[in-house]
């Protein structure tokens, strides 16, 4: 948990990164994965020290975000490959659900996974633009709702707990949430197809 004093710079780190990813996260692809590896460090170190030791827990969030950043920053064709497996693994869900019960057999998961890790290696750049541009538009959210006093997202700043908001399951009186992100999310993966994502001649 980071001490309220802290919101302000998390809510304005989450609004920048946010906004960086979703607009311009393929051409900035390295940047945008050292700030999520950051955030995501520093969040999970500072967890693990008590909020009465406020130096302690700071220290702690800068060691876990520069490890959390280098650490993604390094393996990012894993974590491509990664979410293609996951997209693959979803389809095998998802279509499995529509023409039978109970759950997928493990071997059309892991056909469907391998299948989508090696075509989100193939199509990586699609991959990128589309997952930063929706990770990005949800971050940006995530930090402008804490700016402008949101209760909800200033606990998502302040505390080690960064999944208290969902896009999918938004809490009462948000149900604008979900439309907002994936409005937010085709502008930005729009606006990376279109000029900040363009391959360079």
């Amino acid at each position: 948990m980071m001490p309220q004093s802290y919101e302000l710079p998390a809510a304005l780190l989450l609004l920048v990164g946010g906004a960086l990813a979703c607009f311009a996260g393929y051409r900035l692809f390295r940047i945008v994965l050292g700030i999520y590896g950051f955030i995501a460090g520093a969040m999970f170190a500072s967890s693990m020290v008590g909020a009465a030791h406020a130096v302690g827990m700071i220290v702690a969030a800068v060691i876990g975000g520069v490890a959390g950043a280098i650490v993604l920053v390094f393996a990012y064709f894993v974590g491509i490959a990664l979410i293609g497996a996951g997209i693959g693994a979803l389809v095998a869900h998802a279509g499995w659900t529509q023409f039978g019960t109970g759950d997928p057999p493990w071997l059309l998961i892991v056909l469907l996974a391998v299948v989508g890790a090696v075509g989100a290696m193939l199509l990586q750049r699609y991959v990128i633009i589309v997952g930063t541009a929706f990770g990005g538009a949800w971050t940006l959210i995530i930090g402008a709702l804490a700016l402008t006093g949101d209760q909800t997202a200033a606990r998502a700043t302040s505390t080690a707990n960064v999944w208290i908001l969902y896009p999918m399951a938004p809490a009462p009186g948000q149900r604008w949430l979900p439309f907002a992100w994936i409005a937010l999310g085709l502008v930005g993966a729009a606006v990376q197809l279109g000029v900040t994502g363009k391959k360079r001649n």
